[in-house]
């Protein structure tokens, strides 16, 4: 089976997204399967990964809102019948189309299905998510009830129907599915138009249940080791910080950006500031649109405690994580978390939120699970620093269970997920595609 991916969300040597894409392409190697993958890039290019793996680049602009460093496909670059994606996809003519966004790419999944794209015949659609829309809405326009119910409409009425599966980065992101269609979960919707929509995106008469499947994401555990704790690195990691050499060192790796709750980190460093018996200090490994902010509250509240490193390689990142002394992930909503993961396989003692999709592999008795406060993270740093032993032991568990979770497996789960849906989908293509079946589509009574 061949598939095609495409997605906005990839830089090619940071993001969570973008590792687990680079995974798959190398698993494709490993499995001997066709893997194509569509990104936005300044030119025109393709990039042959290895003997079965290949990316495409396809001239796009950097997007006006939100984060300004990742460049954006647009709609009408695939929409218009001679556009550079239709020919890439039709050279390519894929048993399989992955797209990985619920915004500007989403159409491509409704295009296929209503006939738009006739050249490719009819092959399986599967949307990704790696992230929830809600929480998207939340962090960056508007929160609350009025955030919540146009994300559900969303989802509910078009992104559910227009492709044949959904698979999700955790059941926390999986979650987003099945709030936006349940009748217990949106009391106040139109059912007229909920039904209107399903039928006029011809969704395939399967039970959603069926459609939706959770994969989650894996670590390089060839890299991310804790073995590479040594003195000379924690010497260096603390000389390029212009720290001092008995400062206890905290690390925070990702985007500086709102939907990540950065705001956490200042409030947190606050109070670990003002500790005269021990010198707190924040590495910041990563770039976004909060990087200014976050330097005017460094200088104003605690000036020098918090250090930004910019974005780091990974073999210098994989370093820093098993050099530090605590990681720090400020997230309460995170999709799934694969630097949490990165961290844990690399012996530090890793400290997040009791919430979101980090609870796909994150406890009590691997990790420090803190009500998102700078109070309650402050106490788990001390905690942390003060009980030696509680520290090795739950740091030990976090690399054992790290070990459960390698990129490996998580690519050899998501193929076979691949092949289930594939298999499924030839065996209920008539209710899948049929126009006069899904006319009288209803979901909802």
């Amino acid at each position: 089976m061949k598939s095609v991916h495409i997605t906005n969300y990839y830089h090619k040597n940071s993001g969570g997204i973008s590792t687990s894409f680079n995974n798959l392409l190398a698993a494709a190697e490993r499995h001997q399967r066709l893997v194509r993958l569509i990104v936005p890039g300044e030119t025109e290019a393709v990039e042959e990964v290895n003997e079965f793996a290949k990316i495409y680049y396809v001239p796009a602009k950097y997007s006006p809102v939100f984060d300004k460093r990742y460049r954006l496909i647009l709609p009408w670059q695939y929409m218009v019948k001679d556009s550079l994606i239709r020919k890439i996809m039709v050279e390519e003519m894929p048993d399989m189309v992955e797209v990985t966004d619920k915004y500007t790419l989403s159409m491509m999944g409704a295009m296929i299905r209503l006939g738009k794209f006739k050249q490719l015949g009819r092959p399986m659609l599967v949307h990704f998510s790696a992230e929830r829309m809600d929480d998207n809405i939340g962090s960056f326009l508007s929160g609350g009830n009025s955030g919540k119910w146009f994300a559900r409409r969303v989802i509910g009425n078009y992104t559910l129907p227009t492709f044949d599966f959904h698979i999700a980065n955790s059941v926390y992101t999986a979650e987003e599915f099945y709030n936006a269609y349940q009748k217990t979960e949106n009391k106040n919707r139109s059912n007229w138009f909920f039904n209107l929509c399903w039928r006029l995106f011809k969704a395939a008469r399967v039970p959603v249940e069926e459609r939706i499947h959770v994969c989650p994401r894996g670590v390089n555990a060839e890299v991310f080791r804790a073995d590479r704790r040594s003195e000379t690195v924690k010497k260096e990691m603390r000389a390029r910080a212009q720290i001092p050499a008995d400062s206890r060192v905290l690390l925070y790796a990702g985007r500086i950006s709102p939907e990540k709750n950065i705001g956490l980190l200042v409030e947190m460093m606050k109070i670990l500031a003002a500790d005269e018996a021990k010198d707190f200090r924040l590495l910041i490994a990563g770039a976004g649109p909060e990087e200014a902010w976050l330097k005017e509250q460094t200088a104003k509240h605690f000036p020098g405690k918090i250090i930004l490193l910019g974005h780091l390689d990974k073999e210098t990142l994989a370093d820093y994580y098993a050099n530090a002394d605590v990681f720090v992930h400020p997230n309460p909503r995170e999709p799934f978390g694969i630097a949490p993961l990165e961290a844990m396989v690399s012996g530090v003692p890793t400290l997040a939120p009791n919430s979101g999709g980090i609870l796909s592999y994150a406890t009590n008795e691997n990790a420090w699970l803190a009500r998102p406060t700078g109070a309650e993270f402050a106490s788990a740093v001390r905690e942390i620093i003060e009980n030696p032993g509680e520290t090795a032991r739950r740091t030990e568990n976090a690399i054992k269970t790290a070990l459960e979770n390698t990129r490996e497996k998580s690519t050899d789960n998501l193929f076979a997920t691949y092949d289930k849906m594939y298999q499924d989908f030839q065996r209920h293509k008539h209710i899948s595609t049929d126009v006069n079946i899904t006319k009288g589509f209803i979901l909802v009574p």
